[in-house]
C-alpha cells in the first residue's frame, strides 16, 4: 500500500489554475500508475508546518512514509526512481533523464518564468529588462527547437524529463511564446495529449474550484 501524499494549496486564484506545479507530480504519478492522495495547505496562512516541509512557503511537497521532499524537480526524480515507466534503471539512461529534468528547470524555466511575469505586467513595454529577457528566452527556445526537431522525447522513451520540460514550455505557450518554434509547440501538444496529463490537469482545476 502506497503512502504517497502530494500537498498543494487549498485554493489559488483562477489565473494559475492548471499551472500550479503540483500538476507535474500528479502527472508523473498518473503515468507511473502509483496510488496517491492529495492534501491541502492554506494559501493565505502559511504556518510553521508548511515551512517545515517547504522552506520557501511554496508547493508542492511529497511525503512517502517518513520521507518528505520539496521542489518539483526533486520530486519528479523520486517518482521516476519508483517506476521504470518514467526512468530507466540502467545508469546511462537514468542520468540522461536526470540531466534533462535539470535542464528544464535550470536552463529553460529560469528564462520562461520571468518572461511570463513580464507578460502579465500592466505596462509591458516599460518594464526594465524586457528586451534582454526576450533575447534570453529566445536563445533557450532556439536550442530546444533544434533538440526537439529530431526526437519525439528527450531521453528515449517518455520520462519525467518530458513532464518537466513540456510543463515549462506549456507556460511559454500560454502567452503564444512558441509561435516561432513549431517543434517545441508540437512537443507540448503531444505531451499534453497523454491521458495522464488530462487527468492531472482536470483534478487540479477541480481541487481549486471546489474551494471557491
Amino acid at each position: 500500500m502506497s503512502n504517497i501524499v502530494v500537498t498543494t494549496y487549498d485554493w489559488v486564484p483562477e489565473f494559475p489554475r492548471g499551472y500550479v506545479r503540483d500538476i507535474r507530480i500528479r502527472w508523473a504519478l498518473e503515468e507511473a500508475e502509483l496510488p496517491y492522495t492529495v492534501a491541502s495547505t492554506s494559501f493565505r496562512d502559511r504556518g510553521p508546518e508548511h515551512f517545515e516541509h517547504q522552506p520557501f512557503g511554496q508547493v508542492p511537497w511529497l511525503t512517502d512514509g517518513d520521507i518528505s521532499i520539496f521542489e518539483s524537480g526533486a520530486i519528479l526524480i523520486y517518482v521516476g526512481e519508483k517506476s521504470d515507466k518514467l526512468m530507466p534503471r540502467h545508469v546511462d539512461g537514468r542520468f540522461d533523464v536526470i540531466k534533462w529534468v535539470l535542464a528544464a528547470l535550470n536552463g529553460v524555466e529560469m528564462a520562461a518564468l520571468p518572461r511570463f511575469i513580464f507578460e502579465t505586467a500592466d505596462d509591458q513595454e516599460q518594464t526594465p529588462g524586457r528586451r534582454g529577457l526576450d533575447a534570453f528566452l529566445a536563445a533557450r527556445l532556439g536550442h530546444m527547437e533544434t533538440v526537439l526537431d529530431s526526437r519525439q522525447w528527450l531521453a528515449g522513451d517518455f520520462s519525467v524529463a518530458d513532464i518537466a520540460m513540456s510543463d515549462v514550455l506549456r507556460l511559454v505557450d500560454r502567452f503564444d511564446g512558441l509561435a516561432d518554434y513549431p517543434a517545441c509547440r508540437e512537443y507540448v501538444s503531444r505531451s499534453t495529449e497523454r491521458p495522464a496529463f488530462a487527468k492531472a490537469h482536470a483534478d487540479q482545476v477541480a481541487h481549486f474550484a471546489a474551494a471557491d
